[in-house]
Parts: structure tokens; C-alpha cells; sequence
């Protein structure tokens, strides 16, 4: 996926940043999506497609639970931001783990 860097395209980061983050907290209503920290989002070059960026405590396993948790909600969420937020596009949305912070604190070695 192209990043793109457009004024534009950060300001829809974080409109879907904040949005989503207040339905996780507020709506969402599976147990997997407890205290999942979003800690960006990075929209591609033509706004189609929203990486949105997640932080998790545990372990492989809870980590994969959390993801399965968000694919599943991914639809809720996005026909929720596309009422929230009045866009002629709802970008779809994929969730990925973000490491840095652990990398950075644990200084694990990168591969």
C-alpha cells in the first residue's frame, strides 16, 4: 500500500482515529476489544484503504484474538464512521499490530 502524506489524507487519519476509538470504548460490545490502545492511522495514496494501528498487552495468542476481534467489528465500525462522519467513501479498514513502542522498550531486535 502507497502511504500518502497529503494534508488531506492526515486529516482523515485522524478523524477515523478518533472515531473509531470512541466506538471501541463506547459501542463495541465484544470482550476481545478491552483495552486496545490506537496509536495511528495511515491512509493510502487515493483514501480507499485505512491501516488503522493497534496496541495490546499479552501475549501471541491474545494478540491474535484482538486482531480476529477487530476484523470482525471492522464492518460495524465502518458503517458507523460512514454515519458519523458524512463521507461520500468509507475507506476500508485494516487493523495492524504496532510494535515500535515494544520494540522500543524491550529493545527486541529487528529481523
Amino acid at each position: 500500500m502507497k502511504a500518502s502524506s497529503s494534508r488531506r489524507a492526515v486529516r482523515m487519519g485522524d478523524q477515523i482515529m478518533r472515531e473509531v476509538g470512541t466506538l471501541l470504548v463506547e459501542e463495541a460490545a465484544d470482550p476481545r476489544l478491552q483495552l486496545v490502545t490506537l496509536s495511528g492511522v495511515r491512509m493510502n495514496a487515493n483514501l480507499r484503504i485505512a491501516e488503522i494501528f493497534y496496541t495490546v498487552s499479552g501475549d501471541a495468542d491474545h494478540r491474535k484474538e484482538v486482531q480476529t476481534g477487530l476484523e470482525k467489528a471492522s464492518g460495524f465500525l465502518r458503517s458507523r464512521l460512514g454515519r458519523n462522519l458524512k463521507l461520500q467513501f468509507i475507506p476500508e479498514l485494516r487493523f495492524v499490530f504496532d510494535d515500535f513502542l515494544e520494540d522500543v522498550v524491550y529493545g527486541k531486535p529487528s529481523a
